[in-house]
């Protein structure tokens, strides 16, 4: 069952996307599900067909952390950045660069727990409201509720 629908995707400003989302598990294991290298390739693959095959995480301040995603005809896409601040399981600031004509933007992801559940709340800073514009064009939100649908199957799978 898909809950694509739990995202909420807010622009309070010029320049943020705010994603927000709750999952049914302790913000430990939610901020695992970030960080720890093995865990990424689960879950944060956008639309069907694309894998993870290298997802690289140096988990400390000025580390730098490198995603690449494949999709299914070979075409691959990749991603870096460097760990800014990082304080489990409640806080992770990263830079995130896609390269080419992409902006470098500045991600937070903020993890609340209350009875169990976890809300995590990704705020992305980008350096013009343009900038911001372009990213929500290509259809990112979609392709982040479906890689949490998967995170909160992956989190409830144990």
């Amino acid at each position: 069952m898909s809950n694509t629908a739990t995202l909420t995707v807010a622009t309070p400003g010029d320049r943020e996307i705010v994603m927000t989302r709750a999952f049914d598990a302790p913000r430990e294991k939610v901020f695992d599900a970030w960080t720890k290298p093995d865990l990424p390739p689960r879950w944060m693959l956008g639309p069907d067909g694309w894998t993870m095959p290298v997802c690289e995480i140096d988990l400390r301040p000025g580390g730098a952390w490198h995603f690449v995603w494949r999709q299914a005809g070979g075409a691959e896409m990749a991603m870096r950045g460097v760990y800014r601040e990082i304080a489990p399981p409640e806080r992770l600031v990263s830079t995130e660069s896609w390269g080419g004509d992409w902006p470098k933007t500045l991600n937070t992801l903020a993890l609340s727990e209350k009875d169990g559940r976890t809300t995590a709340t990704v705020t992305i800073l980008y350096p013009s409201r343009d900038a911001r514009e372009a990213a929500l064009g290509t259809g990112m939100p979609k392709g982040v509720a479906l890689s949490y649908d998967r995170l909160d199957k992956m989190l409830a799978s144990g």
